[in-house]
């Protein structure tokens, strides 16, 4: 549909184009990109940091393997949001209060979210420090959101399909209403942007960040 950046409709039968080169500019923007947002936000990046471990125990930034492409683990950062001990009952309450994100280990309320936390999740400001993950190339500016191994053990081999590319910081999901999306109109939205990925389509997405995480919609 003309104005629209993805096909309404991805049939079953048409093919997933896997394996498009990065290419040399996309890559080149988002270094460029990245490396000023670091040094530009090296003041909040301290005061978010100062703010997290003062109010809630545990370590500031959150380490955790995710799956990226061609299901290569790497080790993304965040600002920590949840108890030291999330990990452990992570599971447990996936089982019991799975509420529509598919094989997504996340819940609505989360009661292991702290309080900053929350405010955190909202304003996406827990992301920031995925831009080293971008510099250090186990990211992308834009993608798909990357999940755990365990989130991965549970895909269908249509949602491997996500794999085909680097994960990103933000992506047509996160501007199309992250989690309030179902998790299958979030893979199919993933899979059209792998098909018509390219650097103004990336540029478009990252325009649309900006008022999508001001509306905060999906973010918890």
């Amino acid at each position: 549909m003309k104005g629209q950046p993805f096909p309404a409709v991805l049939r079953a039968e048409e093919p997933i184009i896997l394996a498009r080169p990065h290419g040399r500019m996309r890559r080149a923007i988002e270094l460029v990109v990245a490396v000023t947002m670091l040094v530009l936000f090296v003041p909040l990046l301290l005061v978010i940091a100062v703010v997290v471990g003062t109010t809630s125990q545990g370590p500031v930034l959150y380490r955790q393997q995710r799956v990226g492409i061609g299901g290569r683990t790497f080790e993304i950062l965040k600002f920590r949001t949840m108890r030291a001990d999330a990990d452990v009952l992570a599971e447990q309450l996936f089982a019991a209060r799975n509420d529509g994100s598919g094989p997504l280990t996340k819940v609505h309320d989360d009661p292991r979210v702290t309080a900053v936390g929350r405010w955190l999740r909202r304003t996406s400001l827990d992301e920031l420090p995925q831009l080293w993950n971008v510099v250090n190339g186990s990211m992308a500016l834009v993608g798909p959101r990357p999940s755990t191994p365990v989130e991965v053990a549970r895909f269908t081999p249509r949602d491997h399909l996500r794999h085909a590319v680097r994960p990103g910081i933000t992506g047509i999901t996160q501007v199309s209403g992250r989690s309030d999306l179902r998790w299958e109109d979030a893979v199919l939205l993933d899979l059209e942007y792998i098909e018509h990925r390219s650097v103004w389509l990336d540029l478009r997405i990252l325009v649309r960040t900006v008022p999508a995480v001001l509306r905060a919609r999906g973010a918890y």
